[in-house]
């Protein structure tokens, strides 16, 4: 079959695949769910799913925190009014399922057969105002949770629908935004926190950032090509190939049902980079054979088969580097991993297929200077090899102390994270976030599971005394500013049948004294705060409070304190104890976080092990080829730990990508240096020889990769900014260890045996 007939076929199959794969990408959707990031698989997040299918999750809520004018406090009947009004309209709106505001909190009464709630405050009689502040101030529960301790701002707080999704909780959202300007009230004088909250922004933002970056990735990449290739076709090919590479990775992540999360985001920037490294191989050495002279099919062929090779092993060791990501028990991070690895994959595939296809169909390209005797890289790049072996010893004294120094800085790297692990510390929902920290209990959630011993009640005596007794820890030495438990229950209705009266907010004196609470705890079951807190049967508690995002080193000290007291000082033959909840589970991805990235790493490295095994029957290359990729991985570790640079979700996973994606210059190196020696006799020569072959489509990849990496710096998440940085880094340092280290490492190291040179493969002499 005639090449160009060939050519147009395979540009007619590709074009049908790109049509199915859009179809595809229209369906897809953003989306941000904050339970994505609990660890898949674990027992404790299938305890804690029973746990919230009785009790409700521990994150539907959102907080509404309003200042009060300024010279004013929340008593004045005027603010109060206004926070009445707010309640109200948050009651009657769709998805909210209660609502709790110091306009709403009352002192419940029994008389007789009846429950009376006598309201903390009466905004409609002035004259009380003195005396529900001081009453409020007396009343447990009330002072740090909806009152804040300077008595300037107040709490709403409203239970939402399980695990709603970001359309109905944007309208919800925007409801109340709509009706506080109405109200008048303006953006500085009231917050917003919760989970409800952190999702309608972050997807708001994906979509803004992920055009951003796009835009931005397409302007360098278009610089630094027609800075390369000085022609119209070397930029709009390989960005012909790589759109439609992230068009087709794209369309496979939509037909498998996923959405664009924050960790999937990255796909298209990372694979708009990733995916130029073929295509500039490929056309860099199709360029160099025109300019020797030779003519358009032979330019083509041999530039395929020289770059085939190379760009079939690195595209493995890249998706490679993706896949191991499968390793993490974080879905958003599996999915990133496993749909990334199948598009760099897709990536070689459209390299070697549409590219060629649209080269054969162009007409020989007319180069600016035609050049029989070599190119001005040749030259740039002699000196360059020259100066390296000439100056070897410089280069690795200064190396062995940049590694040394990167060592030790690196054992300062911590796993810590926090709720908004990804938001800036000057970002308004963040802001948001540390005003009810500063002014409220916080909000970061806390649960316990509380379980009587067989044959026992949660309102068993002994049982409500030992709660107490975790209550009071919990308070003391935990830091939880609110806490709630069955204990406020019985608390609760003694002080209710005791005529309201504060001092009788305890626990009773005698099992007959609460055998008669007990009882009277069914007129207050149809109340949410009550069903939230204990199964009707009392076969089972809860205990839930809130405190500061303290983030996770300082939580998992606090819960290792926790536990020690739960062991020593509650009886386990009268309650026992679990701990659960959302912020334990986001913590306990720490735990995972350094296994998933030294397995990672791990798998990494043996694939690039036995990769340059097969290629060289050599222990001693091996090493050699390891050395420079895994260099400017420490040197990175060594910034992390300078810079202060947490471990956490969204950082984990830089060094397995930046090892998979900087590997790839060195196999397209090694893959050439093996071809050249099966025809020269000579190391120096043939790794001279090389060098000058695969200089130029090194330095430019590497240039590109550093350049489009670098659009992420731009990221209002500061996870999507250290991906960005720390793998740019990590890629500009690999290029210089590519010029510099394996050069000498090899001729250093390897033991070329020209007598085992078999039969050579036609190689065109560069």
């Amino acid at each position: 079959m005639p090449l160009r007939k060939l050519a147009h076929l395979t540009l007619l199959a590709l074009g049908l695949l790109t049509a199915l794969a859009g179809f595809f990408v229209a369906q897809l959707r953003f989306n941000y769910n904050f339970n994505d990031f609990y660890p898949a698989g674990d027992p404790d997040l299938d305890y804690y799913e029973q746990y919230a299918a009785r009790f409700g999750n521990d994150n539907d809520y959102v907080l509404l925190g309003l200042e009060a004018p300024a010279g004013q406090t929340v008593f004045e009947p005027r603010f109060l009014t206004k926070v009445d009004s707010l309640t109200r309209f948050i009651r009657a709106r769709r998805h909210v399922t209660q609502v709790s505001s110091p306009t709403t909190a009352s002192n419940p009464v029994v008389e007789g057969l009846g429950v009376f709630n006598v309201p903390y405050l009466h905004p409609q009689e002035p004259a009380r105002r003195a005396t529900d502040s001081a009453l409020v101030y007396r009343t447990p529960g009330l002072v740090g949770n909806l009152i804040s301790r300077d008595a300037r701002a107040v709490t709403v707080l409203f239970q939402t629908s399980p695990n709603l999704s970001k359309p109905p909780g944007d309208s919800l959202l925007a409801a109340v935004r709509t009706e506080l300007a109405r109200q008048g009230i303006p953006e500085n004088e009231y917050h917003m926190a919760g989970k409800m909250v952190a999702q309608s922004v972050f997807v708001d933002r994906l979509q803004m950032e992920l055009l951003v970056f796009m835009s931005l990735s397409v302007v360098l990449v278009t610089g630094l090509l027609w800075l390369t290739f000085r022609t119209w076709w070397g930029v709009v090919l390989p960005l012909v190939v790589v759109l439609g590479s992230i068009l087709w990775g794209l369309g496979v992540m939509s037909a498998f049902g996923v959405s664009i999360d924050l960790m999937t985001a990255l796909l298209p920037v990372m694979l708009f980079v990733v995916g130029m490294s073929d295509t500039i191989h490929i056309i860099t050495r199709y360029v160099t054979e025109l300019g020797y002279g030779a003519s358009k099919k032979d330019s083509l062929l041999i530039a395929l088969k020289e770059s085939g090779f190379g760009s079939g092993l690195s595209a493995l060791t890249t998706s490679i580097g993706f896949f191991t990501l499968m390793t993490s028990t974080i879905r958003p991070i599996y999915n990133f991993g496993l749909f990334t690895g199948i598009a760099v994959l897709l990536t070689f595939l459209l390299s070697f297929t549409l590219l060629p296809a649209m080269l054969l169909l162009l007409r020989k390209p007319q180069l600016r200077i035609p050049r029989e005797t070599g190119h001005s890289w040749d030259g740039v790049l002699g000196r360059m090899f020259r100066t390296v072996l000439a100056r070897r010893h410089w280069v690795v004294a200064i190396s062995a102390v940049v590694l040394g120094l990167s060592v030790a800085s690196a054992s300062r790297i911590r796993i810590n994270s926090a709720l908004l692990d990804d938001l800036s510390q000057n970002d308004p929902v963040k802001l948001d976030f540390k005003f009810f920290e500063r002014q409220f209990a916080g909000v970061r959630p806390f649960e316990l599971d509380l379980k009587p011993a067989p044959g026992r009640s949660i309102y068993d005596l002994d049982v409500l005394r030992q709660t107490e007794q975790i209550e009071n820890y919990l308070q003391k030495d935990y830091g939880l500013n609110f806490v709630a438990s069955p204990v406020t229950l019985i608390k609760s209705v003694r002080k209710a049948l005791n005529g309201g009266l504060l001092t009788e907010y305890r626990l009773p004196d005698s099992e007959a004294e609460l055998a008669r609470l007990t009882r009277k705890v069914k007129l207050f079951r149809k109340k949410p705060e009550f069903r939230a807190l204990a199964l009707p049967d009392g076969s089972e508690g809860r205990l839930t409070g809130r405190m500061p995002d303290v983030g996770s080193i300082r939580a998992d000290a606090l819960n290792a304190g926790l536990r020690r007291f739960l062991r020593t000082s509650v009886d386990s033959t009268v309650l026992q104890t679990r701990l659960t909840g959302s912020a334990n589970l986001i913590d306990k991805n720490n735990e995972n976080l350094t296994l998933n990235m030294i397995t990672g790493m791990s798998i990494d490295i043996v694939m690039v092990t036995l990769i340059v095994l097969l290629l060289f029957r050599s222990v001693r290359m091996t090493v050699v080829v390891l050395i420079p990729n895994l260099v400017p991985i420490l040197i990175v570790a060594g910034v992390m730990g300078a810079a202060g640079v947490s471990m956490k979700v969204s950082t984990s996973i830089i060094f397995t990508i930046a090892f998979g994606i900087a590997v790839d210059d060195t196999i397209h190196f090694i893959s050439k240096l093996k071809l050249v020696l099966l025809k020269e006799p000579s190391l120096f020569k043939a790794v001279r020889k090389t060098y000058l072959m695969a200089g130029k489509a090194v330095i430019v990849t590497s240039l590109i990769l550093v350049g489009g990496f670098s659009t992420l710096i731009f990221s209002s998440f500061d996870g999507t900014f250290y991906v960005g940085l720390l793998i740019g880094l990590t890629l500009l340092f690999g290029v210089v260890a590519e010029l510099t280290l394996l050069p000498i490492l090899i001729l250093a190291f390897y033991r070329h045996r020209p007598k085992e040179i078999r039969q050579p493969v036609p190689l065109l002499e560069a």
